[in-house]
Parts: structure tokens; sequence; C-alpha cells
């Protein structure tokens, strides 16, 4: 996943540390839920990079993919490890998630390597600046621990360099790869919008803090606005009309 500032800033101040927030049964609830997500998000990836890699053209980017995808499955086992610590059961905690993000890749499957590349690219960087929105309202330990986990695998450059190089041979790909990137936008923030209305305390995390109560959609509508802005930066990044 990319580290780069390209929503909301991560950094802006601390609300206290664990031990503190998690006194609030309504802070608790929305972290766990936080949690899960990512960490269903990072086993999903890692499963995902896994399976992509049997399109990769060559042994050189079947390696590069592997390696991509132990990353992820390190940033799993922390999650899991770190809702094992917190006592939660790390699979009840990601449960809730299973469903919306396995929807998401059954109407997104890659049909080939350049495909599976923008999915990629494109998925985990939505999924960063979600989740970079959310850090800002963290305690410090898991806004630490969400920053390790949303460190960049190597896919991102990875990902721009191989379609930046296909479209350079073939421009007729870009358009083909323009309209699968929308598609991958769309679905992303369908399922993305459907988590945080189902889940309540996360999103009164998003809209404030888990102080806040009610549905605020106004504060969500800026986010995904945000997110969306992001998304267009990269898809120029890869040579691509969003």
């Amino acid at each position: 996943m990319e580290t780069q500032g390209e929503t909301q800033d991560a950094g802006t101040g601390s609300i206290g540390d664990w031990v503190a927030c998690s006194a609030d049964p309504g802070y608790r609830a929305a972290v766990l839920d936080l949690l899960g997500a990512l960490a269903y998000g990072e086993l999903s990836a890692f499963e995902r990079l896994a399976e992509d890699a049997k399109f990769a053209p060559g042994l050189a980017d079947k390696a590069a993919l592997a390696r991509m995808a132990s990353a992820e499955f390190h940033h799993y086992q922390l999650l899991h490890d770190r809702l094992a610590e917190v006592g939660a059961d790390p699979v009840e905690a990601m449960t809730p998630f299973v469903e919306p993000l396995d929807a998401f890749h059954r109407m997104t499957a890659p049909s080939d390597w350049l495909e599976g590349l923008v999915k990629a690219y494109v998925g985990d960087s939505i999924a960063t600046d979600f989740y970079r929105e959310v850090a800002v309202r963290l305690d410090d330990d898991t806004r630490d621990l969400m920053i390790g986990v949303m460190s960049d695998t190597g896919h991102a450059q990875f990902a721009v360099d191989k379609v930046r190089q296909a479209i350079e041979e073939n421009p007729r790909v870009g358009g083909r790869l323009a309209l699968w990137g929308r598609r991958l936008m769309g679905e992303a923030l369908s399922q993305a919008q459907r988590v945080v209305a189902e889940r309540d305390a996360l999103s009164n995390l998003l809209v404030g803090g888990a102080q806040v109560k009610g549905f605020d959609l106004v504060e969500v509508g800026k986010m995904f606005n945000r997110i969306t802005e992001a998304h267009t930066r990269r898809m120029a990044a890869l040579g691509l009309a969003s």
C-alpha cells in the first residue's frame, strides 16, 4: 500500500494512547472494526497477489509479486496479533468485512496481467486513503500500527512502471485500462460506503470521533470526494484518463 499523504495528513495531533481511549466503548468498537477490516483486506491482498502471479509474463515479475504477497501477509499478521493483544477474537473482528470485500473482488476479477496490476494499484490505494482518513482520529498506538501496515510493499511503483511501459508499446491498451480503472473506483466506493453505513461505531469515528452520534452523510460524502480526487491523480500517474 502507499504511504504518500494524498488525502488527509495522518499526523494531526494526539488524542491519547489506547488504554485511555479504549475506555470509551464506542471508540473501542470502532477501532476493532477498523482493525478487522484492515486485517481482512491485507489477507485478501496476499491471496490476490499470489493468484495474480499466474498472469506474470516472466519469472522476474512472478518473483516480484511473490515478495509483495509476503509483505502483505506480514501486515496481516501484525493486525491479527494486535487484535488478540487487546482481547478481541481476530476471526470475529474480520467476519463482518468478508462478504463486502469478497464481493468487490468477485465483481472486479482481472482478465489479464495488466488489469491485475491496475487493480492492485488502484484498489490498494483507495483502501489506503480510506484508512488514512480514519487515522487522524485514532489513539497513538493504533495510528502507529496503521501507518506501519499501510507502508508500500513495492507494488505502487512496480505497477506504474509496467503499465506505462505497456501503453508505450501499445497505446490502444490505455483506453481499455482507463475504463477498467473507472470500474474499479466505482465498485470500491460502493462497497466502502456500504461498510461505513452498516457499522455505526466506524461511521461515527469517520465523521468526527467516537463521541459523534449519528451518520453524517455530508461529512462522509466529503471524505469520499477527497478519495476520488486522489484516485484521479493516481490514474494520471499510470498514464490513464480517470
